[in-house]
């Protein structure tokens, strides 16, 4: 069933009409979803910057719960304060979860710091995957292409606060490394 017309210019060709979908909101489940649950629905939403890792595994989710009022609430801490990305992040979290059919709501919160000692073993693993090195002094740092401890860094900020510029010397690959905070 449709609202209404959202052009106002006649449709270029027959069923051309764009229209909205009547909105219909359902009561939630009677049964909240647990934290465990929601923390698996969190580990679907990929960093926008690095899409092969996780929120979860980046380790940026401070808390999710479930209020009393049945509304979920997720706490999110950026990895670097002005993260460009935190915004798309909160959206992707609020999209996510509500397919549970309740409330969201997403903060940011400086409670505690971020750390790199926070990015899980998995998370590690998917930044090497994925051609970045995983966090470590600059003088630790190792190639995540052929593993060769022979690197230079090229520059302390990347693309983003968060990450250097590294090339090795072994395979001549350019490459990014978290920064260890």
């Amino acid at each position: 069933m449709a609202l209404e017309r959202v052009h106002l210019c006649p449709p270029l060709r027959p069923g051309g009409d764009v229209v909205t979908a009547l909105a219909r909101t359902a009561p939630p489940p009677a049964v909240p979803p647990s934290v465990d649950e929601l923390m698996v629905a969190l580990a679907e939403v990929a960093d926008p910057e690095i899409p092969a890792i996780s929120i979860v595994d980046l380790g940026i989710v401070h808390r999710a719960a479930v209020a009393a009022d049945g509304r979920i609430e997720v706490e999110l801490l950026p990895t670097f304060v002005g993260c460009p990305a935190i915004d798309a992040i909160r959206l992707a979290v609020g999209e996510r979860l509500a397919t549970f059919g309740r409330p969201v709501h997403v903060s940011i919160t400086f409670e505690v710091p971020w750390t790199s000692d926070r990015i899980t073993p998995a998370g590690r693993n998917c930044l090497r995957e994925s051609g970045f090195a995983p966090p470590a002094e600059p003088q630790d740092v190792r190639c995540p292409f052929c593993d060769s401890a022979n690197v230079a860094m090229d520059g302390a900020f990347g693309p983003t606060l968060c990450r250097s510029l590294f090339y090795c010397r072994t395979c001549r690959q350019p490459f990014e490394s978290f920064k260890a905070i």
